[in-house]
């Protein structure tokens, strides 16, 4: 019965340490040292919470730059996979889907980026490549009548480089780009 006891309250020791203590102390300094980050990283506008740079968002205009695919359909409660095998039928036959949407969309793409016709293992990634960007921007000058030169230069202009110079590939997050070309553009 002295061992019951013991368990009892080792278990009850490591609940408010590890449940309550731990959490408590990790979330209090992430507060202090990381505010944005901890806090959703959070995009505002106006005054307004708009997004979070950490998920993509759906931008169906012609006017805007869209995402990579998700596989969740951009619901943030619902972060999946495809989990189709790449070497089945249905997966080519989706590939040439997306592909054929995608040039009647951007007519004059002739390299198509990866990222633009894949969607990402979390369903959210916000990020594309400067190249998938960039492959949209015909599209986008046609339908805004903003020089492609100065969509290019939008696109260096919010590209990320590598972390740290080493680490991941230079990205770009859709949802500040098209903040930026909102603010150039009236839809």
């Amino acid at each position: 019965m002295k061992s019951v006891f013991i368990a009892i309250r080792v278990s009850l020791l490591f609940m408010i340490v590890c449940g309550l203590i731990y959490p408590l102390a990790t979330t209090g300094v992430a507060q202090v040292l990381f505010p944005k980050q901890a806090q959703g990283s959070l995009i505002e506008s106006g005054g307004a919470v708009i997004g979070s740079e950490l998920l993509a968002q759906n931008f169906e205009s012609p006017k805007l730059f869209h995402p990579r695919g998700s596989a969740a359909k951009y619901d943030p409660t619902a972060s999946s996979g495809s989990n189709t095998v790449v070497a089945s039928d249905d997966y080519a036959a989706a590939m040439l889907e997306k592909i054929d949407a995608l040039k009647i969309e951007n007519p004059n793409l002739k390299d198509i980026p990866a990222d633009l016709v894949t969607v990402s293992g979390s369903g959210f990634d916000p990020d594309l490549s400067p190249e998938g960007a960039k492959a949209q921007v015909p599209r986008i000058s046609k339908e805004t009548r903003i020089a492609e030169q100065q969509l290019n230069e939008l696109v260096d202009r919010l590209t990320k480089a590598r972390q740290l110079g080493i680490f991941g590939e230079p990205r770009v997050n859709v949802t500040e780009l098209n903040i930026e070309l909102l603010k150039q553009v009236k839809l």
